[in-house]
């Protein structure tokens, strides 16, 4: 990961500046840079991927335009040829370096074009203005408020702004800004056409996209390791990645002291691929040490994503400190895509496909936002194979009478794409868990506790009439919100909502976000 910044004005104040950028280091830490160009300031801090020579460093220059970009543009190398054989010169290895060529040759039109994560932000000298945009999921974080003077300034984290912005927003997901404006370059959950094609045709196209999105992800100058939590999604990964690599992986999982469900799945699963594996333990000591810290890193009141957080965060936190791997792959957005365990109650075809569209659009915001943040804080980056733009274009077209679960096993088609000897079968079949459910129950358990012994009921009566938009619901929920107004002071407009399964339908009118409230969780918990 990486941290960007940009200051996109003349009223600018450097103190402030600094101070903000300063907030976010950690995504960074081998080198910063921040560049004065009269009409505005520029800011890096580099952890360095591809290109490790000192002169990837950025922003990049191309004659009097400058460029910092928080990525990783998946086979650039093709592009730079070709940008060679325009006459254009690179300096480094950096897959970044081609974007102000690019934006020279096609304008915004690039954006559409790249198969990247990445947020970035461009200065055309020529035409004095300044460019931001970010992936169509939004795996790679930017935000944006505005200065006491009018000036927008762009940021990788709402920490980086809340010396400088009075109302901090997430930067929207497959857009640009240009000339004062938000324009939609791609919008990843429309769909042109639906694919009706065989389910075995289907299963087929899963698979070998899937692949392809795992292979590239795998491109990297520094050392890669995997999140392996022993469910279907984080196997997969492995899975693949270990054919793919000519010796074993290195996978990591975590789980609780007393109760870790996962931690068994996992060692099932690093066995039969062959992994390296190790394995994190947590106690209920350190869920509540990590608490604040946790909140704070992930800027949001969540119930789901605070809880999720939890056990990635301490995972990343000893990878961090005890190997020298940067890059990890994680099994985000795959539930988003082919459904939850709450969408087994999608009471129509059209409703589940809606409900999956609205979570993707949403995803920057929970499941892809505490990836980032639990990863990047300790100095590592984050890559999403489930999130390969072909791949989400493919899963959303699909029909959505056959994502439904008709077949007495939620995300069947997934499942049914990797029979064979990529993983064992009571893995590929293993009913869905949340990974803080999985972690071990007492985990959540130990939080719900620790809330409801800080709050009296009359405490948590008035206090809770504080704050709207949403309100806090449970003493949990209460508790979580008072942290993040710690830190993030009126700034809660930045989440949409509380991560909940779909109310409005039958069976889903719950009130915590956990799986175990559902009817149909059974076999989930073993």
């Amino acid at each position: 990961m990486c941290s960007i910044i940009g200051w996109c004005g003349k009223h600018y104040d450097r103190r402030l500046f600094d101070k903000g950028f300063a907030a976010t280091v950690s995504r960074g830490p081998d080198c910063s840079e921040v560049i004065d160009i009269g009409e505005g300031l520029l800011g890096f801090h580099r952890l360095a991927i591809m290109g490790l020579h000192p002169e990837g460093m950025q922003p990049f220059e191309l004659n009097g335009s400058y460029a910092v970009c928080n990525g990783e543009l998946y086979g650039f190398e093709k592009t730079k040829a070709e940008l060679i054989k325009k006459g254009y010169t690179f300096r480094s290895g950096s897959d970044c370096e081609i974007l102000l060529p690019l934006y020279r040759e096609y304008g915004t039109d690039m954006f559409a074009g790249l198969d990247a994560e990445f947020a970035c932000i461009l200065i055309d000298n020529e035409k004095k203005e300044f460019i931001a945009a970010r992936d169509p999921i939004g795996i790679r974080p930017l935000y944006y408020g505005y200065s006491e003077s009018g000036d927008i300034v762009f940021a990788s984290e709402p920490k980086n702004l809340t010396c400088i912005c009075d109302k901090i927003m997430p930067f929207p997901p497959g857009h640009y800004y240009k000339g004062g404006k938000f324009v939609c370059y791609c919008d990843i959950t429309r769909v042109d056409e639906v694919c009706r094609d065989d389910i075995e045709t289907v299963c087929g196209n899963i698979r070998s996209k899937l692949i392809k999105g795992v292979e590239k992800r795998l491109v990297a100058d520094a050392k890669v390791g995997f999140l392996l939590s022993g469910g279907l999604d984080s196997s997969l990964v492995c899975a693949i990645a270990a054919k793919c690599s000519d010796k074993p992986i290195r996978t990591f999982a975590i789980g609780m002291s007393t109760d870790a469900i996962d931690l068994k799945y996992a060692r099932e699963v690093a066995d039969y691929i062959g992994s390296e594996h190790t394995e994190v333990i947590m106690t209920e000591q350190d869920v509540l040490d990590a608490l604040e810290d946790v909140i704070h890193l992930l800027g949001t009141y969540d119930i789901t994503t605070i809880r999720a957080s939890m056990g990635m965060y301490l995972v990343c936190k000893a990878i961090h400190e005890q190997t020298d791997i940067r890059v990890l792959l994680t099994g985000e957005i795959s539930d988003e895509l082919f459904g939850y365990k709450y969408t087994d109650f999608a009471p129509s075809a059209q409703a589940f496909q809606e409900e999956s569209q609205k979570r993707v659009r949403e995803l920057h915001m929970y499941d892809v936002l505490r990836a980032d943040r639990c990863i990047s804080v300790n100095s590592l980056e984050a890559r999403v194979p489930f999130g390969d733009l072909d791949f989400v274009r493919y899963v959303m077209a699909i029909d959505p009478e056959m994502k439904l679960n008709k077949y007495n096993k939620g995300k069947y088609l997934l499942r049914h794409a990797f029979e064979g000897d990529w993983l064992p079968y009571d893995i590929l079949m293993r009913e869905k868990a949340a990974f803080s459910d999985a972690v071990g129950h007492s985990m959540v358990d130990d939080l719900k506790a620790y809330a409801e012994k800080y709050y009296t009921d009359e405490e948590f009566e008035s206090r809770k009439a504080l704050y709207s938009d949403p309100a806090p619901f449970t003493k949990e929920s209460l508790l979580y919100r008072e942290i993040f107004e710690k830190y993030y002071p009126s700034q809660s407009a930045m989440i949409v909502d509380f991560w909940m399964p779909n109310k409005e339908w039958e069976g889903c009118n719950v009130n915590d976000p956990s799986a175990r409230v559902l009817s149909n969780y059974g076999a989930s918990g073993e």
